[in-house]
């Protein structure tokens, strides 16, 4: 696999095995920023959990710059609750949108969650992967931090705390850590909830593939009516072909 002469300069492997044998995550993110000086970027849904990878950003990696993916479909909601994050932890964030507005998409090709797995994965390439790729590019970025967590869903589990995507590492600092973990993070720092988790959301996205949990199912069954958990930026390594 062909990559950048800086990124050959970083043993991925080492990294991994440095991240998992630490325990703190304002370490692991110190960690990273030195691995990856001036190559990084984190990326964020601003979502139920969020705050919590957030905070920690903005408390031991402050210069890494946030990408927010604003696909035109959010919840007004996330948008509100951005703004409030944003200014209450002074963070670095650049909004990338795609390149077709929703309307031209509708037009075009209707209602693309609608149709299926073929649809959903058009619209995760044209209103999550494309955007992304290009906020890499021009962030100067082969080092993406993601808030990913193993007991998120079941497509999860098997994560590991460094992969490689074609170009770009992909680093989750908070990978092992429980919902317990990230309830009790909560309360210690006292952070904001996202508003639609008081109306039983658990996981956020776009309004039209989010539901609120339901007695008797899983966080993962309330994204995408249960077929799928990942929108297309989390896909396992080897099914990401189109990552940089």
């Amino acid at each position: 696999m062909s990559l950048p002469a800086e990124s050959k300069a970083v043993d991925l492997e080492d990294l991994a095995r440095r991240i998992e044998s630490g325990r703190d995550a304002g370490e692991r993110l110190r960690v990273l920023n030195a691995a990856f000086p001036g190559r990084l970027a984190a990326s964020t849904s601003f979502g139920a959990q969020s705050p919590v990878m957030l905070h920690l950003l903005s408390r031991h990696a402050p210069s890494i710059p946030v990408v927010f993916i604003d696909t035109g479909y959010l919840f007004p909601e996330t948008y509100q609750f951005a703004e409030r994050l944003i200014r209450i932890l002074n963070l670095d964030v650049r909004v990338f949108q795609p390149r077709m507005t929703a309307a031209r998409q509708e037009a075009l090709y209707g209602r693309l969650w609608e149709q299926g797995a073929g649809g959903l994965e058009k619209y995760g390439l044209l209103n999550k992967v494309e955007p992304m790729n290009r906020a890499l590019r021009e962030l100067g970025a082969d080092a993406w931090i993601s808030g990913v967590r193993r007991s998120q869903s079941r497509s999860r589990e098997q994560r590991d705390f460094v992969e490689r995507q074609k170009r770009t590492a992909k680093l989750y600092p908070i990978l092992d850590w429980t919902d317990d973990d990230v309830e009790r993070y909560f309360l210690e720092h006292d952070l904001p909830r996202h508003p639609l988790t008081f109306r039983g959301y658990v996981s956020i996205g776009d309004w039209h593939s989010s539901k609120p949990l339901e007695e008797g199912s899983a966080a993962e069954q309330t994204r995408f009516d249960g077929m799928q958990r990942e929108c297309g930026l989390h896909l396992p390594s080897a099914d990401q072909d189109y990552q940089i």
